[in-house]
């Protein structure tokens, strides 16, 4: 299954870019699994383990349980403040 990440604000920074494709194993079928494998990749993804990054599929909000699928955007991005 091959989708797109996009990473958003510090975590582009902390990752050093903005966007991977990426051929997932088997087994990823949801966000909570693809964030569990990103982290896994080494402690620089550690930032993604947090669980105030938000995750979005397809530019929707979804929670922990949603589904990703072949040919999905997922983007991950920590809260912001504005003002």
């Amino acid at each position: 299954m091959s989708i797109t990440i996009l990473y958003f604000a510090s975590l582009r920074e902390a990752l050093g870019t903005e966007r991977e494709q990426l051929e997932l194993p088997a087994g990823i079928a949801s966000v909570a699994a693809l964030r569990a494998w990103l982290v896994a990749r080494g402690s620089e993804w550690s930032p993604l383990a947090a669980s105030r990054v938000r995750a979005a599929v397809n530019q929707a909000l979804v929670s922990e349980a949603a589904a990703v699928a072949d040919g999905d955007e997922v983007a991950f991005f920590p809260p912001v403040t504005g003002g």
